[in-house]
């Protein structure tokens, strides 16, 4: 198989979640124009979108009436809305072979469903925060960031998963630098944007206003753009996150760094709640993921939105070459 033809591979995420309906959802929208399989245990598939069980993933792009599915048997039933712990070990295996495949050229791209945190450190001994850090460990690299994207706005958290208090102490020039690094490289090599530029938000209100909010962006922030500038950078910041968002500010940078969780993922899911798709930059291959969880209070009920699942399959796709 050829890059360009290669399927995108999803991993299933938690069964008892909306994953495998998304999906499936999302195969009978746009699986005649992008191929893909999808690695789980079929029981967990919706009964109303076919489905067909193969055996290599070449075979995915002759699979044309039904959704492609590489079988792994997690030995029981779902139970929509209850995670259950024997299918945890199965939901870390499925993102490893995801992995895997992409790796040994029989995926283009991986797109990896929601899992539930809680249920694989329960059911599996999962050591991992989550998805981003897993793949990071799986691909042997140290620094990874976890990119939003959407038609409207590309944003970085600088510091993602920490209560807001440890926000300064967790970051750090050292990590900021390497933050917008990644996401240049990311930008430039994913996104074939070939001069990328990056907007830098300030930590503290109106970027610190001279030094009355906070003394961040006067300490180290502002001196840290300055010299990544001097570098070559197209850089422009700290600036004010209130006022860098709205569309002429959008119009101005290709992707925004932010300071902490709240600061990058509240612009973009009001600009574009269902189309967000979560991009791992920094691994040696493609990841991208609905910018959603694992909606248990719907699962099952047929009425989950498949349109960020399509979005990270159509990104996946693009970014790996498709058109």
């Amino acid at each position: 198989m050829t890059k360009g033809v290669l399927p995108v591979v999803i991993s299933c995420g938690e069964p008892a979640g909306i994953g495998p309906e998304v999906a499936a959802r999302a195969w009978a929208a746009i699986g005649a124009d992008i191929p893909m399989v999808w690695l789980g245990d079929p029981r967990h598939l919706p009964r109303d979108i076919p489905h067909r069980v193969i055996n290599t993933s070449s075979e995915a792009l002759t699979c044309n009436d039904s959704l492609p599915v590489l079988a792994h048997d997690f030995g029981s039933d779902v139970v929509h809305g209850t995670a259950q712990p024997d299918h945890a070990q199965g939901v870390i295996d499925m993102i490893a072979h995801g992995v895997m495949m992409v790796r040994d050229g029989r995926a283009s791209a991986l797109c990896t469903a929601p899992i539930h945190k809680k249920a694989l450190k329960d059911g599996a001994a999962f050591l991992y925060p989550g998805h981003t850090e897993y793949l990071a460990a799986l691909a042997g690299v140290d620094d990874v960031v976890m990119m939003l994207a959407s038609d409207q706005l590309r944003v970085v958290p600088a510091t993602i998963h920490i209560a807001l208090q440890d926000v300064p102490q967790k970051l750090t020039p050292a990590g900021l630098r390497r933050t917008i690094e990644i996401t240049h490289v990311g930008l430039r090599d994913q996104f074939d944007i070939t001069a990328p530029r990056i907007a830098v938000a300030g930590l503290n209100p109106h970027a610190g206003e001279g030094g009355a909010m906070g003394q961040e962006e006067l300490d180290w922030i502002a001196p840290l753009v300055t010299q990544m500038q001097n570098e070559g950078y197209d850089l422009t910041g700290p600036l004010p996150a209130d006022t860098m968002f709205h569309a002429a500010a959008r119009a101005r940078y290709d992707a925004a760094i932010a300071m902490y969780h709240d600061q990058a993922l509240i612009p973009i899911k009001t600009l574009d709640f269902d189309k967000g798709v979560n991009v791992t930059l920094g691994l040696p291959f493609i990841r991208t993921s609905p910018d959603h969880g694992t909606a248990f209070d719907i699962a099952g009920k047929g009425i989950a939105n498949p349109t960020s699942m399509i979005e990270a399959i159509k990104l996946a796709h693009h970014m790996a070459g498709g058109s």
